[in-house]
């Protein structure tokens, strides 16, 4: 005969079974909470890894700091015979750029092309050297006006431009006074003058992402900080020697590119404000490609303002120039909105691009085209550039996408660009939260990181850029990178108000040496070791990281295990906490001549 479990409670005549249960529900309530609050699951970019539950962190009282995770030294070495790279170019070497073999075998450099990306087919496994007398960085916000001349020994820029101002030489180190060819009367007073100009241009609120281009030793972008602007300034290691490094020294987000042949690094319809005084680019060149390509990566209704010289002089040669400028940006559908001197007569014209579709259909010629979807290009560093105009971004009813959300709100709101599918802004939320947790709860306290003397910061695998959103009220920039290999996820990162590149890890990065304080990587090693060693990777960190400088990985511990020694082989101290995270600090040491 059956007995009702009912009857078994009620008479109490089975208490083993009784206790078992009551054991069962409880464990089973235990086991929910704890996977409810205390997993920290990354985002699907790399959705081969799953990562260990953390320890949960409960809120500490008030006035007391987290308890830091337990950290164990790594001491495995990997028994690497390391040597110095060798060369008069080697203190700086930067191996896609510098590879002289294949830019002397080049057919043409008539369209910069011995200043774009020539990797060698095998990275090089040699360390770089110091500069003499190299010293750990000035701190910012006084490494802005100020660096140690020894870190980056470099006088020809303080003679070649000393009448604009640009850089002096002052005893042990290099001062920048805010200057430039263009900013006779300082920064500041050059980006009023811009505002006052266009009031629609709002620094700091509507215009947050901002690229200039051909930008000396970022003096613009240095400034534009101080409203809340953040600018990838870019330029070419050309004649101008060493600027890139002087802006990467002084803690100013900056890159090494050009506009040659190929596409740049940046994503469509990214930027608000594109700049550019006096940057000798050929805008008209091949029909116009160059402002094609400032099309692109410029948002619908997003600005170009040049101040340069065909703006504001009438001999025949910048007259010449003006009127191809008028011809591309018309056919382009840009409209001229403010156009003016200054008073030290410097002359700047603002063009919009459009946020209508209605000029394109309405253009007597389809010159030049708009793009069709097979001309879409790969977001690696050799796509060519295009010489077609990419049709205005729509979402996912096929509406025109909006303008973000003034700064800063536009960090935490749901992007513009965000996928149309259905769980898109879900997994937007979660991978934000997630790092919110994250970088609060370990991070910031839990970890060997000294973040007040870091400032330059280079997220390897990004996603949305959530590592990067949780440090805005720190005084730190990232460079977001989106590997070539992972989900497009650059636009959605610019749409938050934040830069970054995309950029393929098997290769060389376009920066100078000893440019970054730390180097973050998540989930990034266990898809990357597929397509190239992990050797080479760590070589590539340790060139761009500074001594004193850290690398952060969230990783398995089979990747743990590979990093480690190679890092350990490198003089780097290595730490372990809970088995996922790993920081590396890199010394000053170099193998012996």
């Amino acid at each position: 005969m059956a007995i009702s479990v009912e009857r078994l409670f009620r008479e109490r005549k089975c208490p083993f079974i009784f206790t078992l249960l009551l054991f069962l529900i409880c464990a089973t309530i235990l086991t929910f909470t704890k996977n409810a609050t205390s997993t920290l699951d990354p985002i699907g970019f790399y959705p081969d890894v799953k990562p260990q539950p953390l320890a949960h962190f409960s809120s500490p009282p008030p006035k007391r700091q987290r308890l830091p995770l337990k950290g164990e030294p790594f001491l495995d070495d990997a028994n690497i015979d390391w040597k110095l790279c060798k060369g008069p170019l080697a203190v700086d070497y930067i191996p896609c750029l510098d590879n002289f073999k294949a830019i002397k075998s080049l057919k043409s450099r008539r369209h910069m092309e011995h200043r774009e990306r020539h990797c060698p087919h095998s990275p090089p496994h040699c360390l770089l050297p110091l500069p003499r007398a190299y010293k750990v960085p000035l701190l910012w916000p006084k490494s802005r006006d100020m660096i140690w001349y020894d870190n980056v020994p470099h006088p020809k820029l303080v003679e070649y431009k000393k009448e604009q101002n640009w850089v002096v030489k002052s005893g042990d180190y290099l001062v920048f006074p805010g200057g430039g060819t263009q900013f006779k009367e300082g920064v500041n007073h050059y980006t009023e003058f811009i505002e006052k100009t266009l009031p629609a241009i709002q620094w700091g609120k509507n215009i947050r992402v901002v690229l200039d281009v051909g930008c000396g030793v970022a003096s613009f972008g240095g400034y534009l900080l101080d409203k809340n602007v953040i600018t990838m300034s870019f330029a070419p290691k050309d004649e101008h020697e060493a600027q890139i490094q002087f802006a990467l020294e002084r803690g100013i987000p900056a890159t090494l590119s050009v506009i040659g042949t190929q596409k740049l690094t940046f994503p469509d319809n990214g930027f608000d404000l594109i700049h550019c005084a006096r940057c000798r680019v050929h805008w008209d060149a091949d029909g116009g490609k160059p402002l094609f390509e400032l099309n692109r990566i410029l948002r619908p209704g997003g600005f170009f303002a040049w101040s340069a010289t065909p703006v504001y002089r009438d001999d025949e040669r910048d007259r010449k120039v003006w009127n191809a400028m008028v011809t591309v940006t018309k056919a382009m559908c840009w409209t001229v909105v403010a156009k003016t001197l200054d008073s030290s007569g410097i002359g700047l014209v603002i063009y919009q691009k459009p946020t209508s579709s209605s000029c394109y259909q309405e253009r007597k010629e389809n010159t030049p085209p708009l793009c069709e979807d097979s001309d879409k290009k790969s977001i690696s560093s050799y796509a060519r550039l295009s010489g077609c105009l990419i049709p205005l971004p729509v979402d996912g009813e096929g509406n025109l996408q909006s303008w973000p959300m003034s700064w800063p709100q536009r960090l935490t709101g749901i992007p513009p660009s965000l996928s149309s599918e259905s769980d898109a802004t879900e997994k937007f939320l979660k991978d934000t939260k997630h790092w919110s947790e994250l970088v609060s709860e370990v991070y910031r306290d839990g970890l060997s990181i000294n973040w007040s003397n870091v400032r330059n910061i280079m997220d390897m695998n990004a996603g949305y850029a959530g590592f990067a959103t949780t440090l805005i009220d720190l005084p730190v920039w990232v460079m977001n990178v989106v590997p070539i290999d992972m989900p497009d996820t650059l636009t959605t990162i610019f749409d938050r108000g934040l830069i970054g590149v995309y950029h393929d890890w098997c290769e060389s990065l376009s920066t100078y040496p000893r440019t970054y304080d730390l180097v973050h990587a998540s989930f990034l090693f266990k898809h990357l070791e597929q397509r190239c060693d992990i050797v080479d990777v760590v070589v590539e960190i340790d060139r761009i990281v500074r001594p004193d400088g850290y690398l952060l990985v969230q990783d398995t511990m089979e990747i743990m295990n590979k990093l480690g020694p190679v890092l350990h082989s490198l003089h780097w101290s290595v730490t372990l906490y809970q088995n996922q995270f790993l920081v590396g600090k890199k010394s000053l040491w170099r193998p012996r001549p």
